[in-house]
């Protein structure tokens, strides 16, 4: 059997050694359109913080190690265009500009996301860059370094963009922040974006939400960011409003698409044809607080959708009952943490949602080195069920968030989640952890 995987990062790769795991004697081909395979894009902000640090760094497994260990026919520089579905062969041109025709007996498709760039006068000008592959990040580190780059806007205020903003700061990059929306943070409650847009602004970056972005001018040698009310000038400029799904090829081959055009799957990573699967950035899942289709494009759920669908595709038969949205950053001195959804949400799901927000310490009551942790939290009226938690605070907080993870994902009441026997130690929290405390008043309103 052979099986054809087109993309070879988070879910191509993960997919690729596992079906080579389960079955040392399948053909397994993977066609990657650049030369980069398996790298930690997630640790990009953080390399480009360090001048010193290479960004091949970041490269999990090199190509060679796939061909010459795994016995994976790793194609890189290999761009696919179309997708036959009837004939089972995928069709595209080599970087050498050779054609080809691959046939398969089951196909993933694994092409990711892409910058989402406005179609606007002045986003392809040189200097206007965004981060999202490895090349990507190659590219802004270079740029940085030969245009001895002091000032960069960022379009945007998302994970990447605040994230970036870190790295840039500890290169002593001055950074303005800029996005048509007024609300910083939307998705957040505003108690505990409040506390992230103080942090922000503490490292000197100036903060411009509301204003629409009109086109970008290159004066002197100089970007210009140019909305109605006010202008921007930049040495650089980054564009992090978000990413799309890679979906153009399965929606050519007739392929159904679903939230987001993203690549609609079943729980086995199947699309709308039997013999083709779609996992990653490219592809939806199933929200398990709602159970309806979702699109949220993280990492964790990239690797393993690739790894189930190299299960079905070797007669193993898994379903992935589906994400909760959990992520995490860091921003400056802040960790920031959500899972499920916000009371927005909720209510266009059908829930009756009612929300509490509390402010408790980090460590235990006298314990040296304390500070604050914002804890928020979502319940249903109706149901009982918790929904949904948010988390800002200085330390304790990025694996503090997997436990109201968990219990979303077993579908656990606010009550239940009370009587969880979560661990104390006094240099970790308090007696009862945040979670807890916010879990008991929200309890209250239930």
């Amino acid at each position: 059997m052979n099986f054809v995987i087109i993309g070879g990062d988070a879910a191509g790769m993960s997919a690729a050694s596992r079906a080579k795991r389960n079955n040392p004697d399948l053909d397994v081909t993977v066609l990657e359109k650049t030369m980069d395979v398996s790298y930690s894009a997630c640790g990009m902000p953080y390399n480009i913080a360090d001048p010193e640090r290479e960004i091949e760094d970041l490269v999990v497994r090199q190509a060679h190690v796939f061909r010459e260990k795994q016995d994976i026919n790793l194609l890189t520089g290999y761009c696919v265009k179309s997708i036959d579905p009837v004939g089972r062969t995928v069709s595209g041109t080599s970087l050498q500009g050779k054609t080809f025709d691959v046939s398969f007996d089951k196909l993933l498709i694994a092409t990711g996301g892409s910058p989402i760039f406005p179609d606007l006068e002045g986003f392809d000008l040189p200097g206007v860059l965004a981060l999202k592959s490895l090349d990507d990040g190659r590219k802004l580190k270079a740029y940085i370094k030969s245009n001895h780059v002091k000032k960069v806007v960022i379009i945007g205020m998302g994970y990447i963009a605040l994230e970036m903003c870190e790295a840039l700061r500890a290169r002593s990059i001055d950074v303005d922040m800029v996005k048509p929306r007024p609300v910083f943070l939307p998705w957040m409650e505003k108690e505990l974006a409040d506390v992230v847009k103080n942090e922000v602004e503490a490292h000197q970056i100036k903060l411009y939400s509301g204003h629409t972005i009109e086109k970008i001018d290159l004066e002197n040698k100089r970007l210009k960011v140019i909305c109605p009310d006010i202008m921007l000038d930049a040495d650089m400029v980054l564009t992090a409003i978000g990413i799309q799904p890679n979906s153009d090829l399965a929606a050519q081959a007739g392929l159904d698409l679903g939230v987001k055009n993203a690549i609609a799957v079943n729980k086995k990573l199947q699309t709308s044809d039997e013999n083709i699967y779609a996992a990653g950035d490219c592809a939806d899942a199933y929200h398990v607080v709602t159970g309806e289709k979702t699109w949220i494009p993280l990492a964790l759920r990239a690797n393993r959708a690739g790894w189930a669908a190299a299960d079905n595709v070797c007669g193993k038969s898994i379903e992935l009952s589906g994400i909760a949205g959990t992520a995490v950053f860091k921003v400056f001195d802040l960790e920031v943490a959500r899972t499920g959804l916000t009371v927005d949400q909720a209510k266009q799901f059908g829930f009756d949602p009612v929300k509490v927000t509390i402010k408790t310490r980090s460590r235990a009551h006298a314990h040296p080195g304390a500070s604050m942790i914002h804890v928020h939290m979502v319940g249903d009226t109706k149901t009982g069920r918790l929904l949904g938690a948010q988390m800002v605070g200085k330390e304790g907080v990025a694996h503090r968030i997997n436990a109201p993870a968990v219990a979303l994902h077993n579908r656990m009441t606010v009550e239940d989640y009370c009587q969880t026997d979560l661990s104390y130690a006094p240099p970790f929290g308090p007696t009862w952890d945040p979670t807890l405390t916010a879990a008991n008043q929200l309890l209250k309103k239930i």
